[in-house]
């Protein structure tokens, strides 16, 4: 693999390589199996895979998550050198690469902008697709792979694909979990041990709340998801929504529910000072 941090060098070795499709997996470090299992399915799809690592801060509307988000790039580098080929390249650029220019730009999502994680961290999608579209004029890829474990992302980058025109292809992989059932992420290294120890409670809430969907309705599923966790110290509920997968529109009661449509229980967590988020689809019976 090659390593590069500016545009001009990055476009270069692209354009000699000459070859497609392109694969696409944006990162902001701190890898983890979730990342690696992105850029194998990457890998197995495209005979030249763009790596990129950093850690956007458009797409940050808390200042201190932004300056205590884990930043591991020689670690990063070693675990991307067992995945990667000899045409494969990470890209590492900073912030002048990539912002050479103030990115002023407004995106508008439509009711992707009005619920979940949109009404918790303002601005936040705004900044991923300033990143994103960047990434995406910079590189050129013909497929982009992002992780389902951001549920309400992947369907803004959807989105963005379509505002922007662009041709890219836009591919959602599963989520990747630890053995207790918690969803891989790169704040999970930030967690207290008495926190971590008790983080497992999110999967298996959400798992329980995916099936009582058949006999229970939406208010109640609700509660049940609230208490389970709360009753853990130091874990509190920011959100719990049942959800369509493109409009994520939340579903008030049950008999909204439509055949043929997906649906998904997103849920974000504050455990101790970590925000963690999960979703799981839900199977209507």
């Amino acid at each position: 693999m090659k390593v590069l941090c500016a545009v001009k060098e990055l476009q270069t070795r692209l354009c000699k390589l000459h070859l497609a499709p392109v694969g696409f997996v944006p990162t902001m470090g701190a890898l983890h199996e979730g990342h690696l299992s992105l850029v194998k399915s990457a890998a197995e799809q495209c005979p030249v895979v763009v790596v990129s690592i950093y850690v956007n801060p458009t797409q940050f509307n808390d200042k201190n998550d932004l300056k205590n988000y884990p930043r591991t790039l020689k670690n990063d580098l070693e675990l991307l050198e067992k995945v990667l080929r000899e045409s494969d390249i990470v890209f590492t650029p900073d912030n002048k690469e990539i912002y050479p220019e103030e990115d002023k730009r407004e995106f508008h999502f439509g009711n992707l902008d009005n619920v979940m994680e949109a009404m918790h961290r303002p601005g936040h999608f705004n900044g991923v697709a300033q990143v994103v579209s960047r990434f995406f004029e910079i590189i050129e890829p013909d497929i982009a792979f992002f992780g389902m474990k951001d549920f309400q992302q992947l369907a803004v980058i959807k989105e963005l694909v379509k505002l922007t025109g662009s041709n890219v292809k836009v591919t959602g992989n599963p989520i990747i979990r630890e053995k207790d059932g918690l969803a891989m992420s790169s704040r999970n290294v930030l967690l207290e041990p008495h926190i971590r120890n008790n983080a497992s409670v999110i999967y298996k809430t959400i798992s329980a709340a995916s099936i009582m969907i058949s006999e229970k309705e939406i208010a109640e599923i609700k509660t049940f998801v609230k208490n389970s966790i709360g009753k853990f110290e130091g874990f509190d509920v920011e959100y719990f929504d049942i959800v369509d997968d493109t409009e994520l529109t939340p579903v008030i009661k049950r008999s909204e529910m439509q055949k043929g449509k997906r649906y998904f229980a997103c849920i974000a967590v504050m455990a101790g000072k970590v925000r963690l988020i999960d979703n799981i689809e839900i199977g209507l019976v």
